[in-house]
């Protein structure tokens, strides 16, 4: 069965989250209608990440087999023609061995989050990022933000119902920009916890607010303890922007 590796970009304000769910509207539900109306074909797609509900994604990679072998350029502007009326759009789409997962062939994940930081409330942009009002100090997050960097356990900012079987990971990259009236958080790992992402950079903004030092965001990390963790940023500036495969360019 010919299996084929897809890029998404969405809008996930419209959608109860990525993964599949009952009488829900999904961004893998909607693909996934979209497949069967363009072959008659149900499949179960594999994603890189599930994001939650209100997260966006300008990379998000899936996977699934079909099948019939279409030409890779069929089937990504059959999926677009028939998601037409949805915010998911197929960015590339490209044939892949038959043991190549989204998931578990990932090597890397990368996403940022969008502060808005004026006083001004968002009027384009809104439910695409966090309005925080008052000044943010970017550059005491981005000092704050190293001891991140690195294998830790990242229990403090887990989500209580992650299921991952271990709060360790090894966080490659955290990195905090201004771009005009925005602040950008970029985070890299192989993998992340449930929530991980929106609980480190709700912590970092309260150091940029001047409520918490450098020092109370690793003592919050020391700590392993959720209750440690800061407010938790809302899912409405988060993006996930990009997978890494061995093997890619």
């Amino acid at each position: 069965m010919p299996r084929y590796r897809l890029t998404l970009e969405y809008d996930g304000s419209g959608y109860n989250g990525f993964q599949a769910q009952t009488d829900q509207p999904t961004v893998q539900g909607a693909v996934e209608t979209a497949i069967t109306a363009f072959c008659g074909q149900t499949v179960r797609l594999a994603a890189a990440g599930r994001t939650d509900t209100g997260v966006h994604a300008t990379g998000q990679v899936i996977s699934f087999d079909l099948d019939k072998a279409w030409p890779a350029s069929t089937v990504m502007n059959a999926l677009n023609a028939h998601m037409v009326q949805e915010a998911v759009s197929v960015l590339d789409c490209v044939a892949v061995d038959d043991d190549w997962h989204a998931r578990f062939s990932a090597t890397g994940r990368r996403y940022l989050y969008r502060i808005l930081n004026r006083p001004g409330r968002p009027a384009l942009d809104h439910g695409r990022v966090w309005h925080v009002k008052q000044p943010v100090d970017a550059v005491a997050m981005q000092v704050a933000a190293q001891a991140l960097v690195g294998l830790h356990d990242f229990t403090t900012f887990r989500d209580v119902n992650c299921q991952s079987k271990s709060p360790e990971k090894t966080l490659d990259v955290a990195r905090v920009t201004r771009v005009g009236d925005e602040v950008h958080l970029v985070f890299e790992a192989r993998s992340f916890l449930h929530r991980q992402v929106r609980s480190m950079t709700g912590s970092l903004v309260q150091v940029g607010l001047g409520r918490w030092s450098s020092g109370d965001l690793k003592a919050a990390l020391n700590a392993r303890d959720r209750a440690a963790c800061g407010p938790v940023a809302p899912s409405t500036g988060l993006y996930l922007t990009g997978v890494e495969y061995a093997g890619d360019t």
